[in-house]
Parts: structure tokens; C-alpha cells; sequence
């Protein structure tokens, strides 16, 4: 018999699964696959779709890479061994009135003697491509009397359906199947415990929007009597994953408006004279921006601002022109008094080594004209402008010095170096900073939420803090996710700049695109070739569909397309040391065709990279194409992208004309969100939100009134000391991490 619930000290949700049902040694460290520990790890393991023979497909309806079920007749049934792998398995075809699919089980011959031969079935799984044919790779399958009458792409048949119609799919894996996962919700339904669990979420709120209570969305949602049971169950969960991270951004916002920052107020006369330098007018976009975060420095509480604008719109002009408001500025002392030597100091922090050695250089060419010292730090070393030793330059570089990391740390402490870029070694307990006022973070997303505070809360005055961003995000997942910064655009390119050559192309076509590149080889320009696999994948294994790999693609490439051109490669596999090698030899021009994965999206500056031909299109999302498209805009010369898909898929090849038809990438994020759904959004999975979670986002008016019952909360309560359930909830709720 299981145990029972009898400890006082916890709640219901927090007991063990052993408490409700029996768990077999083997299944421990399958559950612990799946993050099932507690009764209440189980009720949060939403189903990902229903089954019975609505939802049902004909063969020839299905596509690659979908869930699906089917019903036909089964033959052909046989047990052997895979061709590479020799695993153990079985196979057979089932058959209805369009087509023929072929169905493996690997590591489970004993099906096909399971199965009569010529019997009705119902298989359900993911659909996959095998040669030329379309298949399931060991999906749940089970005899069935008679087949269903009507099959359709209708999650439910109706609401007079029978409960078996709407049996729930759950995430498994091997000795926790869907079954059990059903059979032990309803063990816990039934414990009398069960009444017992507290809702977190204030009833008036609930009320407010017509969402069921916790106890209904949990039946509902696992044991659906309609379509509209699960309906409303998912639209509860969305909202409540949504409000509880606007409360946590709401909490921080609040905190963050008690503390003091330094006042800044740079003359617009002298800010005026610095950007005049500049070889390019800054567009409307850049000024707006610019005046958005000016304005947080006057208000002597600490700046929490994100500035989002695609690759090569002038982030890093905005970024100079607002530090050099700071460096200009007088610390003040400790009777608050403005000095009259000394200047406050700025933090620049890059993912990558190369990222921040560009900055570096970059902030150089902002102000050489002054004199500002400009310090970088790495892992692997450190540099000063201006030199002493020799202001023009040592070895061709724009007039910096190496210096000992012991040097350029006195320094910083002393405040002689107003602005400090670096990698994540900018926060490492040996630097320190004199009068830090200002923290920019480059590519924000690629760092902790923590490291970001650890950096911004060096000192006690806390440094306003711009994160920056050539990601499109949709507006609805920046609400979200950024509740606690302010948000600044800039949607316009800079004048004078071509516009990239995008050509949707399909496998005919390839040898021109190969001409078009062997060109641009001979013309001294260079080229970059994305495929969406690191290495080829196991034909054994699912999902092993035909793509390009790095590996594979960048031999074939050297061996029978462009022997007199040197290529390498980089992908995410590679150690943060190798990868900078390589992009920095692609820099200098010795790597004439870089092969890579989407690692390069967000990167280095290479001006002399004119092509850029992604392979297997489809597996990207438009948002990602546009991160990868942008690594070829940054010259003066033409640019162009290929993009090149087999899919024939409509919905494939609607999404892809978005590249050529929106005006920029905050756009392409929205018709990505529209066209291919938040559960397979770019970033989707790395935001920490869960899939049911990410269905609040494709809604505007859920997020904002998530949003407005957060501010009305925490403005009323910011410990929700009011809301003992929702306070413990937030309490212990696990970190939402942004990167």
C-alpha cells in the first residue's frame, strides 16, 4: 500500500508521490527526468494535448515534426535490428484511405508479436521523415474495434464527447507513461487532502477576469468533460505564470526607486559638440533614445532601462553619447557637495572577449579628442588608451597599451579610468571602482540575472543601469519579461546604409548561389554558412532529419565546392577561448568561409563579410534569421542572404516571405509569434517560461492586465504581507532566468 500524507509540518502539494501511489524503484530516476518529485510537481504537469479520434489525422494531412494520431490497419509487422546502431526493433506500416506511414519501435522488438497482424489501430506520436517516406518513431499504439467515422484537426469532438475523448497527453519518458501519469492525478483528486489547496491568486482577481479557482483549473485541465474545461484551465495557468513574474518585476521596480543614484545632468551644449564628431547624424530614433535615458539621470534614483534596436541601428553611438554625459560629470563628496576634480565612471560589460575588444575599440574613436582614459579587462588580460608609451598606436592598434592587471586595477579604484569595458571579469570581487555611476551590459540576455546585479550593485550608491539588446522580442514578452526596466526603440537604420539582398531559395538553385559566392571570394569579400546542426545526427534516433551539420557541410565544402578558400568552423560546442580564436581569425581575414551554427548571430563585427547562406531555413525562427541575416550589413559594400529551405509546407513558406515584406526585426518578432506560435517563439524555451506559460504571451491584453494587477499589488503591498498564500508562493517560487 502507499504511504499516506501524515506529516503536519507539509502541505498536500509538497509530500512525496510515494505518499499517493506506489513508486517502483526503476521509476525514480525516470520521474527524476521529468522533475516529478512531489504531488504538487505532478498537478504542474499540464498535458500537451488530447486524445481520441477527434484530433486524429489522414496520412496524407500529416507534416514533419508534428504530433499527431492516426487511425488505419497495421501490416507488414516484423522484429530486427536497426542498420547502424543494431538496436533491437520493430516495425510495421498502417495504412488508411491517402497514404502509408511506417512505424518503428527501437528497443522494443516484442510489439510486433504485441499487435495481430491486419488488426485496427490508433498510433499517436511525433512525425518524422525517414528517406523518402514520412513515419512515427515509437508512438503509443493500441487496437481499436472500429474506426472513427469523422476525422478531423479539431482538438475536441464536441461537447457531448464521452471523458475517453479527451484523454490526456503528457510529457513522459520511459517507465512514466501518460497512463500512469492520468492514473495517479486521479489518485490524488480523490484524497481527501486534495480540498485542502490554497489558491493563491486573490479572488477578487479571479472574479475580475472569470478564471476558475486553483482546485477547478487543476481538474479541469487534467480531466476536461469539454472543450471549453481545458480552455479555461490553460487561460488560468497563463495568466497566473504571467502575473506572478510581473509581481517579482514589480517588487524589484519598487526597491529599485528607494535607492539613490548619482544626478547627471550634462549641458546639451557639450553633448551636442561630442556627437557632432560623429561621421554619421544620429536618427530620430538614436536622439529619442538618448533624450529617454538623460532624462532617468536627472531623477536621482537609479536608471533601469532596456534599449532594443537591430544589428547596426547605432546602439553603441547612443551608449557613448550618455557616458560621455557621465564621464564629463563631477562626483559629488561626502557632504553632497559637487567636486571640482575627478568624474564618475562607467561600466561596459560584453558576453564574448572579441565583442569587447570591438567596444573597446569602438569607444576609442568616440574620445580620442578628450582626455578620458578607457580601460578593457579580460580573462586574458588588460589594456589602457590613451598610451604613454606611445599615443599612436603600438603595432597598427587605435593607441591602447597592454598593462599588468594589478596596474589597471589601481586605477580603476583611484579613478583615473572613467570607463571600463570587459567581459563577465568585470565583476570579480577585484575590481573596484571609485565613483561607479553608470553600468551598460551589451547583449544583456547572454548574462544572469545575478551577474547583471552583481555588476550594478558594486557600490552603495547604485550606478544606473541601460541593458542593450539587438534581439527582437515581441512587445507582449517584453512586458513581461522586462516589467522591471523601461523601455526605449530605435526602429530605423542610418541613413546611406544598403539595404541586404534577402532571396528565398530552394535546392536547384544552389550551384548559382555558389557562383554568386565564388564572386564575392575573388573580390576579397568573405562568406558565412549556417546549418542548424553541430554534427550529423544518428538515422537511429528521432527526429534524425536530413539538415546540414557544421562538421559534414564544412568538409564537403572544402573537398568539392571551394578547395582555394580557406573555411573553418565554430559552433556552440567549442570552449569561449577557441570560439574568440576563430572569429578573430575571420576578422584579420584568414578564414575566408566561416561555417557555423547560430552561435554567430549575435557577434563580432566583420564589415568585409558580404554573403551569409543559412541552410534548412525552417529550423529557424524568423527573429533568429534576422540575428543571422544582420552579420552581413555592417560594410559599405552590397550584402546578401540566402535562405534556403526544402520544406514545401505553406505555413513554412509564409513565414519565410516575412523576411523580405517586414520593415524590421521588431516586426518579424511579432509575425513570428503569429505564424509559428509561442511555444516554438526563438528564445521561448531559454526565458525560463513554461510552454503553457508562453500561450499568455501571444495575448496583449492578458499580459497587460497581468501587469496592471501587479503594480495595483505591489503598490498597496510591496511585501504582500496582506497576501500570506501568494507571498509564501512568491517566497519560494523558483528564479525566472532572463538569459
Amino acid at each position: 500500500m502507499p504511504e499516506k500524507p501524515n506529516s503536519n509540518n507539509l502541505k498536500f502539494t509538497e509530500h512525496p508521490l510515494s505518499s499517493v501511489i506506489r513508486i517502483h524503484p526503476d521509476q525514480v530516476s525516470h520521474l527524476k527526468k521529468l522533475n516529478l518529485f512531489t504531488i504538487g510537481d505532478i498537478l504542474r504537469h499540464y498535458p500537451i494535448r488530447y486524445g481520441g479520434g477527434s484530433e486524429a489525422q489522414y496520412i496524407n494531412q500529416l507534416t514533419v515534426g508534428q504530433n499527431a494520431t492516426v487511425y488505419g490497419r497495421i501490416g507488414k509487422l516484423k522484429t530486427g535490428k536497426s542498420f547502424k546502431s543494431k538496436t533491437a526493433m520493430a516495425e510495421g506500416v498502417i495504412t488508411d484511405d491517402t497514404g502509408n506511414l511506417k512505424v518503428v519501435w527501437l528497443h522494443q522488438p516484442y510489439i510486433a508479436k504485441l499487435i495481430q497482424e491486419g488488426s485496427l489501430v490508433k498510433a499517436t506520436g511525433k512525425v518524422t521523415k525517414r528517406g523518402d517516406y514520412l513515419g512515427m518513431l515509437n508512438p503509443e499504439i493500441e487496437s481499436v474495434g472500429v474506426l472513427p467515422n469523422q476525422i478531423g484537426n479539431n482538438l475536441f469532438a464536441g461537447t457531448e464527447a464521452p471523458i475517453e475523448h479527451f484523454s490526456p497527453v503528457y510529457p513522459e519518458t520511459k517507465g512514466v507513461t501518460s497512463k500512469w501519469i492520468y492514473h495517479t492525478l486521479q489518485r490524488i483528486f480523490k484524497n481527501p487532502l486534495f480540498e485542502t489547496i490554497e489558491d493563491p491568486i486573490p479572488v477578487d482577481i479571479l472574479k475580475k477576469y472569470n478564471l476558475p479557482s486553483l482546485k477547478s483549473a487543476l481538474i479541469w485541465i487534467h480531466t476536461p468533460q469539454k472543450e471549453t474545461d481545458a480552455q479555461v484551465a490553460r487561460k488560468r495557468f497563463s495568466f497566473e505564470e504571467v502575473f506572478y513574474i510581473q509581481i517579482k518585476n514589480q517588487q524589484v521596480r519598487a526597491s529599485a526607486q528607494k535607492e539613490k543614484a548619482y544626478v547627471i545632468e550634462p549641458s546639451s551644449k557639450t553633448l551636442k559638440e561630442f556627437t557632432d564628431r560623429f561621421p554619421f547624424s544620429m536618427t530620430s530614433s538614436q536622439q529619442k533614445s538618448t533624450e529617454d535615458i538623460l532624462n532617468d539621470f536627472k531623477k536621482g534614483t537609479p536608471m533601469s532601462r532596456l534599449l532594443e534596436g537591430d544589428v547596426g541601428s547605432g546602439k553603441t553611438a547612443v551608449a557613448a553619447t550618455t557616458a560621455y554625459g557621465v564621464v564629463t560629470t563631477r562626483p559629488k563628496n561626502k557632504n553632497s557637495k559637487v567636486q571640482d576634480y575627478g568624474n564618475l565612471q562607467v561600466a561596459y560589460m560584453a558576453p564574448t572577449e572579441i565583442l569587447a575588444k570591438q567596444h573597446f575599440e569602438s569607444f576609442i574613436q568616440y574620445f580620442k579628442h578628450m582626455p578620458i582614459s578607457i580601460g578593457f579587462i579580460s580573462g586574458t588580460g588588460c589594456r589602457k588608451f590613451p598610451s604613454k608609451v606611445q599615443n599612436r598606436g603600438v603595432d597598427g592598434n587605435s593607441g591602447w597599451t597592454d598593462i599588468s592587471r594589478s596596474q589597471l586595477l589601481k586605477w580603476v579604484e583611484s579613478g583615473e579610468i572613467a570607463i571600463l569595458i570587459g567581459t563577465h571579469a568585470l565583476i570579480q570581487k577585484s575590481v573596484k571602482f571609485k565613483d561607479l555611476a553608470y553600468v551598460i551590459i551589451d547583449e544583456q540576455h547572454r548574462f544572469g540575472t545575478a551577474q547583471r546585479q552583481k555588476l550594478a550593485r558594486k557600490h552603495d550608491i547604485v550606478p544606473h543601469l541601460l541593458s542593450m539588446t539587438a534581439t527582437p522580442i515581441p512587445r507582449t514578452l517584453a512586458l513581461t519579461l522586462y516589467g522591471d526596466l523601461d523601455l526605449s526603440l530605435i526602429d530605423q537604420m542610418p541613413t546611406g546604409r544598403k539595404p541586404i539582398i534577402t532571396e528565398i531559395i530552394t535546392e536547384p538553385k544552389r550551384e548559382a548561389v555558389y557562383e554568386k559566392i565564388r564572386k564575392e571570394l575573388k573580390d576579397g569579400r568573405q562568406v558565412y554558412v549556417i546549418c542548424p546542426r553541430i554534427e550529423e545526427a544518428d538515422p537511429d534516433k528521432e527526429q534524425a532529419l536530413n539538415v546540414k551539420s557544421v562538421v559534414e557541410e564544412a568538409k564537403r565544402l572544402k573537398e568539392s565546392v571551394f578547395q582555394d578558400w580557406n573555411i573553418d568552423i565554430l559552433h556552440s560546442k567549442m570552449k569561449p577561448k577557441e570560439k574568440d580564436e576563430i572569429m578573430m581569425q575571420f576578422e584579420k581575414k584568414e578564414i575566408d568561409i566561416l561555417v557555423a551554427t547560430s552561435v554567430v548571430e549575435v557577434g563580432v563585427n566583420v564589415p568585409n563579410a558580404t554573403i551569409i547562406l543559412i541552410e534548412g531555413a525552417e529550423r529557424f525562427g524568423l527573429s533568429q534569421l534576422h540575428q543571422l541575416r544582420g552579420r552581413v550589413i555592417r560594410g559599405n559594400h552590397q550584402a546578401y542572404c540566402y535562405v534556403l529551405s526544402d520544406s514545401k509546407s505553406s505555413k513554412t513558406v509564409e513565414r519565410l516571405k516575412a523576411l523580405n515584406t517586414a520593415k524590421n526585426g521588431f516586426e518579424l518578432s511579432e509575425m513570428d509569434l503569429k505564424l509559428r506560435g509561442a511555444g516554438e517563439l526563438y528564445g521561448g524555451k531559454q526565458w525560463g517560461i513554461t510552454d503553457i506559460g508562453m500561450e499568455a504571451i501571444k495575448n496583449i491584453k492578458m499580459v497587460e492586465a497581468a501587469r496592471n494587477e501587479a503594480q495595483i499589488l505591489v503598490k498597496e503591498d510591496q511585501t504582500l504581507s496582506s497576501f500570506p498564500i501568494l507571498k509564501e508562493m512568491m517566497d519560494t517560487k523558483r528564479e525566472i532566468h532572463f538569459e
